[in-house]
């Protein structure tokens, strides 16, 4: 039995550097034996479908694959449909009424504990807000990512340290709940 996954790949094609282009982003990613593969936008996503089945070994194959082809190391995070739709399901924010620049989610490589933002001072940032989930931070910013002093915060090396963490804003959580659905 197959399952279709997506490939978050955190920091490639960002201002001029870290190139991957999607088609051979694809190519890899079929030549690792992977099918159905998709890629969405220019900034790290990729759908395919495995009979593998552990998202940990999936990334790291993947991760593995763009050093060698591309000469640089890039993180990879590896989820399935059902996680994808339990994200987008589960946000603790009105994103109905929401435009999508204002919501993001943070996927994680593991579980997080409040401990790690215990030194934020949430009221500090209002109205921005964040709220945790299963391996994965939603970030309401109302002036957009670029703009928000809470992004700024939640990215420092003290509250990452030990994991990957890459953030999608609203419209790509849905679109990849989309593009995985079998």
């Amino acid at each position: 039995m197959t399952t279709t996954y997506a490939a978050l790949l955190r920091g490639i094609n960002v201002g001029g550097s870290r190139k991957v282009p999607m088609a051979e982003l694809r190519a890899l990613l079929a030549d690792l034996g992977h099918g159905d593969v998709r890629t969405y936008l220019q900034s790290g996503q990729a759908v395919f479908s495995s009979a593998h089945g552990d998202e940990q070994s999936l990334a790291d194959g993947i991760a593995a694959a763009i050093e060698k082809h591309f000469g640089f190391g890039v993180d990879v995070i590896v989820r399935d449909h059902a996680y994808l739709k339990a994200i987008a399901e589960g946000c603790p924010f009105p994103a109905a009424g929401l435009e999508p620049k204002q919501l993001h989610v943070t996927y994680f490589s593991a579980p997080v504990t409040p401990d790690r933002f215990a030194g934020i001072d949430r009221g500090a940032h209002l109205p921005e807000e964040f709220r945790l989930g299963d391996r994965a931070l939603y970030l309401y910013a109302p002036d957009g990512l670029g703009r928000s002093k809470l992004a700024e915060q939640l990215a420092k090396p003290r509250i990452t340290r030990g994991l990957v963490a890459t953030t999608r804003n609203w419209n790509t959580v849905l679109k990849l709940v989309e593009l995985t659905d079998d």
